[in-house]
């Protein structure tokens, strides 16, 4: 069987061709920082394009295409992603997509796609019960319960909203203190300005420009890091402080065996990063001694395209 999945990033849209469960194609292109949802889809549609003409097949070997979005997704509709131009708003992203590639679209949630992802083909292999955190853009979250993904109504796995400091920062969301509003690469770039604005020493604008980039990214904080800056330091302390009380409440909740940790910042910051996250975690968890285990993922930036495309043809 030949599916394509797609994984809609703030930064990036990866794409997979699979057949059965090899990749067979790949696609990569960034993700629309402006305009309207039509401009995204159409990159969306582009990206499909690019990885079937890689795999060499075309779209008449297609059976389905799965697609992972961040936000609530309910029915193939999608809102409430902030990182992503004009995704707030409630709207049918699976019928958009289906009227530019014409076969079926199945759209689930990129991080319960993620999920899926690690747990039939990488970290979670074996495992019944997991948690995906996926920090990029955002922070976003996967659930599998009994080895089947868990979905909910539609918001499960809203891991990134989960409230750590009542009142604390404001997340792209709205709300305060989520754990995007300390731990997504969007949330500290914008405190990183603000503290500069007020007469904080960074060099992370300065790395920023050095490799051409428009927005601070995850290599950029790396580097940024490595220089030893103070800053920067301080965003991550904050950042592991955050992610290690949501996974603590979410294994004191539902007593997950592992966590599996990615995206783009989790993954660039490597295992320094997933050391201490699981570090802040552990004092946190009411089981003692802690069961649970925090590893890194293993598909990298093909995991959530992945996912999409298993759920997509119901091997999830």
């Amino acid at each position: 069987m030949t599916t394509v999945g797609v994984d809609l990033g703030g930064t990036n849209i990866s794409t997979v061709v699979l057949d059965g469960e090899r990749v067979i194609g790949r696609s990569r292109l960034k993700t629309p920082t402006g305009g309207d949802r039509t401009g995204v889809t159409d990159v969306m549609a582009a990206a499909v394009h690019d990885a079937l003409d890689d795999a060499g097949v075309t779209r008449d070997d297609l059976d389905v295409v799965g697609v992972g979005s961040p936000g609530v997704v309910i029915d193939g509709t999608v809102g409430g992603a902030a990182n992503v131009p004009d995704f707030q708003e409630r709207f049918s992203l699976a019928d958009l997509l289906e009227s530019d590639l014409r076969v079926p679209v199945r759209v689930s949630n990129d991080v319960t796609a993620a999920a899926v992802g690690e747990h039939r083909l990488g970290a979670g292999r074996g495992c019944d019960a997991l948690l995906c955190v996926f920090v990029g853009t955002g922070v976003g979250g996967g659930l599998v319960l009994g080895g089947q993904p868990w979905e909910g109504r539609g918001g499960a796995g809203e891991f990134g909203h989960t409230i750590v400091r009542q009142g604390g920062a404001v997340c792209p969301c709205g709300r305060r203190g989520c754990v995007e509003a300390y731990a997504g690469r969007r949330a500290m770039a914008l405190a990183a300005e603000r503290a500069r604005a007020a007469g904080r020493a960074t060099v992370l604008f300065d790395v920023m420009a050095e490799k051409g980039k428009t927005t601070p990214s995850a290599g950029v904080f790396a580097e940024a890091l490595a220089r030893g800056d103070e800053l920067v330091a301080d965003l991550l302390d904050d950042a592991v402080s955050a992610l290690g009380a949501g996974i603590a409440s979410a294994v004191n909740l539902l007593d997950i065996d592992l966590v599996v940790l990615g995206g783009g910042v989790g993954d660039r910051l490597g295992d320094d990063f997933r050391t201490r996250v699981e570090a802040a975690a552990r004092p946190l968890l009411f089981l003692q001694p802690p069961r649970v285990r925090v590893v890194a993922a293993e598909l990298g930036d093909d995991g959530g395209a992945i996912g999409a495309a298993l759920l997509a043809r119901g091997a999830g």
